[in-house]
């Protein structure tokens, strides 16, 4: 025993580890002091190593699958959650920013072993398997990855996407991505979030509005959220998520990752005198905020309104309003003092109230610009205001709390075409993996030469069931059905070849996205009784 105990490797505590790590990073020092960060194993560039985009204990299941198993095949799907169908999207940007081309070198596997070494403490990486993807496919992954096309409204519990590998001695790789495509999940339910919002506010504008004024739509919902996201990457991806639904946004990110990654079209219109003058996949307009306008002092709060209508005279321009007393600003600034103002721009003033109750504080709001700056009754019989003013709600915004604004002022007689809207959080971060219940499972392998159905069905959990054998999927009489095992069909199947062997076989362009998510009218959202009596 004693033996035993004395070659044991010596533990540190906690102060020994770090004065190591102190003393591992001085090594690196050069005389001016600083550091070549491709010495730090550690390096930032193991965001851009496929190798290290996957959860740990994925890099041990190499050893796990039964003997001479030579094909995994894999799906993706929402296993059900808030909302009865998904709209999938972002499987074409995490392709092309993560797995096209040659994505294996010497120095990622390198760099991975080194990494994995320590993090396990010992040797766990499948460093043979990865040199063998370098030297026989020069780097690319030999994956198969099918998948319905993007922008595609699918019921839950629908497969979405499969994946397969291509040589049967990378078994394993297939669900070694597992962790990197699973990231899907975030785009696809916030395009589902989005879409069902928009849902709502066709089925008010349908009801409460003229009927010129569903042209508006896309600008009903404006993505206010890149400050409430969790880094860029976030706010891009998911931003991109909101505009295959709407127009209208403020996270300049989720246009970039539209005309880089979907071909979104960015510039002057080539048709002439045809509105928009400009495309975009997002638009937005000169807009205050708070500090732009409590900067002018509490006593200076008119100078500073007063000054957006001068600096703007014409177009759209949106100006908080709430900063002091929101009511006092509705009537006695923008609804008296200011009232000529506004009512001689050539444009249209969207006064923003952001605080207290959305339901409440917006009604009451309406109410005063009505009385003072004018209203009148439109072809269905509720209140508009005078074409030169509307409003935005931007704080709070989320599925329930803007079904609550539009059912409250429409059972006061009050036109949704008044009001857009503003989310952030709501719109891009309050959401999980699991609002959709999103999951990729095994559903095939193949093992001494044979096809066997892989599933889990948890006694605890019928939900978890999974899906089992190769699998399609076909639009019937307006549903979706999933073929299973020996009644699958993948040459009929929705879901078709994207991606195969490091090729992007299949690319969406940003006009088929948002061309398959939109929503026929009537919506399919039914007003609340009280609301729709109104």
């Amino acid at each position: 025993m004693g033996a035993a105990a004395s070659s044991m490797p010596q533990k540190m505590d906690e102060q020994q580890f770090m004065a190591a790590a102190a003393e591992a990073y001085a090594a690196l020092k050069a005389e001016d002091g600083t550091v070549d960060k491709t010495q730090l194993t550690m390096s930032t560039a193991g965001a851009d190593n496929i190798i290290l985009l996957s959860d740990s204990y994925k890099v041990s299941h190499w050893k796990q699958y039964p003997p001479n198993t030579s094909v995994v095949y894999s799906y993706f799907e929402s296993r059900g959650g808030k909302y009865s169908e998904v709209c999938f999207f972002g499987l074409q940007y995490i392709l092309k920013k993560y797995l096209l081309g040659p994505v294996v070198t010497k120095a990622k596997i390198d760099q991975a072993e080194a990494i994995y070494q320590a993090h396990f403490m010992g040797e766990q990486f499948y460093r043979e398997g990865w040199e063998y993807i370098l030297s026989e496919y020069n780097g690319h992954l030999p994956v198969k990855i099918c998948a319905v096309p993007e922008g595609t409204v699918v019921d839950a519990k629908t497969p979405l996407m499969t994946v397969e590998n291509t040589d049967p001695k990378c078994f394993w790789l297939t669900n070694f991505l597992e962790t990197l495509l699973v990231q899907v999940w975030a785009p696809m339910t916030v395009a589902t979030h989005s879409r069902e919002q928009k849902k709502v506010l066709q089925a008010y504008l349908e009801k409460t509005a003229d009927e010129g004024a569903i042209a508006g739509l896309g600008f009903k919902l404006h993505d206010f959220g890149f400050r409430g996201v969790s880094s860029v990457e976030t706010a891009g991806i998911n931003g991109a998520g909101h505009l295959v639904n709407f127009i209208g946004t403020d996270t300049v990110a989720a246009m970039n990752v539209a005309i880089e990654y979907y071909g979104a079209p960015c510039g002057p219109n080539p048709t002439p005198d045809v509105f928009p003058p400009f495309l975009c996949p997002g638009y937005s307009i000169p807009a205050s905020e708070h500090s732009t306008i409590t900067s002018w002092t509490k006593d200076g709060e008119i100078d500073a309104l007063r000054n957006m209508l001068i600096q703007y005279p014409t177009g759209i321009v949106a100006c908080v309003s709430d900063s002091f007393d929101v009511f006092k600003a509705c009537s006695d600034m923008w609804g008296t003092e200011l009232k000529e103002l506004v009512l001689g721009r050539d444009g249209v003033l969207v006064v923003r109230p952001d605080s207290g109750d959305p339901a409440t504080t917006a009604l009451k709001c309406l109410e005063i610009l009505g009385e003072k700056i004018g209203m009148s009754e439109n072809t269905k019989g509720y209140k508009m205001l005078d074409p030169h003013v509307r409003m935005i709600w931007g704080d709070g915004i989320d599925y329930e709390s803007l079904q609550e604004i539009l059912s409250t002022i429409a059972a006061a007689g009050w036109s949704s075409d008044n009001m857009a809207f503003g989310s952030g959080g709501g719109l891009l971060q309050k959401l999980n993996r699991d609002t959709q219940k999103c999951a990729f499972k095994c559903a095939m392998a193949v093992v001494d030469g044979e096809e066997r159905e892989v599933f889990k069905d948890p006694i605890t959990d019928p939900g978890k069931k999974s899906k089992k054998g190769r699998l399609s999927v076909h639009q019937v009489d307006g549903g979706w059905v999933t073929k299973m095992g020996a009644e699958a069909d993948e040459a009929t199947s929705a879901i078709q070849p994207v991606y195969e062997n490091g090729v992007l076989l299949s690319e969406c362009t940003w006009a088929e996205v948002t061309g398959r998510a939109a929503i026929a009218s009537p919506s399919p959202y039914v007003i609340p009784e009280a609301a729709a009596e109104a």
